[in-house]
């Protein structure tokens, strides 16, 4: 065991991980990453070249937390100088008089994003090859798009080292030893620090055990599906084809996503936004439940008739969800100098810098920047209320 002692070690080099690594180090802190695999790798949840980044969401503390998450991206894409997303716009469809869309237009209107209305009779002129369901409603979050996660990831990561952060990775935590020194044991060594933050999504609970604790947090095989346009770009970044979010669709309870082909030529990403429990998230390739894809199929067929209605590429990722779906951002119960960031529920990577200044400010004893009640570990005390 080394004799250093350091201001803070992260367990978990995903973007959670990886961003709360990077402020630390960019603030001064002897830092040191721990990853349990060798990186890059694609066994967790920030893997895949892209995700969705937008304001449209049904809860107010979502949209502010969003507003300063975009700033800190735009502020990381000028420190390393790479462009990390671009603005598509992101369509929100479903029942006009619904659960769902009702609250995400309100919630947009109501925090002045710049925000489309898209008339019935005009739908097919700004949105073609798609189908608008018979009694839903659209509009559009002008402010969102896509983020490169990979290349955010990687982007980030360096910039943490060329603060003077280290990262270890092929480390896989065996122990955790609370007190005012936590000692951390890998399969290749102890490590020492002041202060302890745990970003280790699916491998969360196994990691908070010894400490004492147990999260009611779940893990799910997520497929992620990419169709082929039967004419080339149709769907394309390119051609200004917005990415966006079906909520409470005809085949199902829970909403579907896509993304602009993009990242495969001529491929688009369309995403059922729940997945099947695994009990073991090392054992995830023998959940091969199809359910979704079934689901998935009979939406293309309807909505978007571009498509063809066959997967061409599937490739799968972890959600770790939350009885509520909020995220967990919160000092240790027992432990002040242990922070948990956990159950990001399949939405969490945009909040990755600002999570990552959070779990920064908690863990050097700061006020947070933001109110973190939602967020809070007290609140699986009472029942669950329910989020999208």
């Amino acid at each position: 065991m080394s004799s250093q002692v350091y201001d803070c070690i992260v367990i978990g080099a995903g973007i959670q991980g990886s961003c709360t690594a990077y402020y630390l180090a960019k603030n001064k802190q002897k830092t040191l990453l721990l990853e349990q695999f060798i990186l890059p790798h694609a066994r967790g949840s920030s893997h895949g070249q892209t995700r969705i980044i937008r304001k449209a969401y049904d809860e107010d503390y979502y949209v502010r937390m969003m507003d300063e998450s975009y700033r800190l991206w735009a502020e990381i894409e000028k420190e390393s100088g790479v462009k990390l997303h671009s603005r598509t716009g992101l369509l929100v469809l479903g029942p006009e008089h619904g659960h769902d869309y009702p609250r995400y237009k309100n919630t947009l209107l109501r925090n002045k994003v710049p925000t489309v209305m898209l008339k019935r009779e005009e739908f097919s002129q700004h949105i073609p090859n798609f189908n608008l369901t018979q009694g839903d409603a659209a509009l559009v979050d002008t402010t969102a798009g896509v983020l490169y996660a990979d290349k955010a990831l990687r982007t980030i990561q360096r910039l943490f080292q060329e603060h003077g952060g280290e990262t270890k990775d092929g480390q896989k935590v065996s122990k955790i030893s609370p007190g005012r020194v936590v000692t951390v044991t890998t399969s290749t060594g102890e490590y020492r620090t002041r202060s302890l933050v745990i970003t280790a999504g699916p491998w969360a609970n196994s990691l908070l055990a010894h400490t004492g604790l147990n999260l009611p947090l779940t893990v799910e095989k997520i497929n992620v599906c990419y169709w082929r346009e039967k004419d080339p770009g149709s769907y394309g970044i390119q051609n200004r084809f917005p990415a966006f979010i079906q909520v409470e669709p005809v085949e199902s309870k829970h909403h579907i996503y896509g993304l602009p082909s993009n990242e495969y030529p001529g491929l688009m990403k369309v995403c059922y936004h729940v997945g099947k429990d695994i009990t073991d998230p090392d054992e995830r390739d023998r959940q091969t439940d199809r359910t979704d894809i079934n689901i998935l199929q009979r939406y293309v067929s309807r909505c978007m008739p571009g498509l063809v209605p066959v997967p061409a590429v599937m490739e799968s990722c972890l959600y770790t969800t939350t009885p509520d779906s909020h995220f967990v951002l919160d000092r240790h119960p027992t432990h002040s100098n242990i922070v948990i960031g956990a159950g990001f529920s399949g939405h969490g990577f945009k909040f990755g810098p600002l999570i990552g200044k959070i779990m920064y400010q908690l863990s050097t004893g700061q006020v947070p920047s933001h109110d973190l009640r939602p967020f809070r570990i007290s609140r699986f005390q009472g029942p669950p209320k329910a989020a999208l």
